[in-house]
């Protein structure tokens, strides 16, 4: 037996405890009983709940960096919305509005938006700048620079 991943809720930010075999199988929080993964991007504009999610969770963490008036983010959404429904439960896909957390844009240095961040166990190891609006093309970005 593998074994057990752990999987910080997007909801109250608990750490769950998961069997690698069991998370395609719609694992629920042990404490707040909502599902682990929703097939749809986290809003992380806290910085301590950002923190917790890409420091805790034991599968990578690709954030978004976006802000509510830039057109090509608006025109990536649609796409990273899909992109997230085919990379979860394997990774949790995650947004952060650099308006509204100004300070982790400025922790990161995300200098244009949209800005892409793959972190794997706490560590940034991957950026693109700018706009991908194919769900393919996210994926395929995101396997090509996940550690082998």
């Amino acid at each position: 037996m593998s074994e057990p991943l752990h999987i910080v809720c997007p909801h109250c930010q608990t750490t769950n405890r998961v069997q690698a075999a069991d998370l395609t199988k719609g694992p629920d929080c042990g404490k707040c009983h909502q599902p682990l993964f929703t097939g749809h991007p986290v809003a992380l504009d806290d910085e301590a709940a950002f923190d917790k999610q890409v420091a805790r969770n034991q599968i990578p963490v690709l954030v978004d960096f976006w802000a509510p008036w830039c057109g090509p983010c608006r025109m990536m959404a649609p796409a990273y919305e899909k992109a997230a429904a085919e990379l979860e439960p394997h990774m949790r896909v995650a947004k952060v509005n650099t308006e509204a957390a100004q300070s982790l844009g400025a922790r990161y240095n995300i200098r244009s938006i949209p800005t892409l961040a793959l972190f794997v166990g706490g560590r940034e190891v991957a950026r693109q700048a700018g706009a991908m609006t194919n769900p393919a093309q996210i994926a395929q970005w995101v396997r090509a620079n996940l550690p082998r």
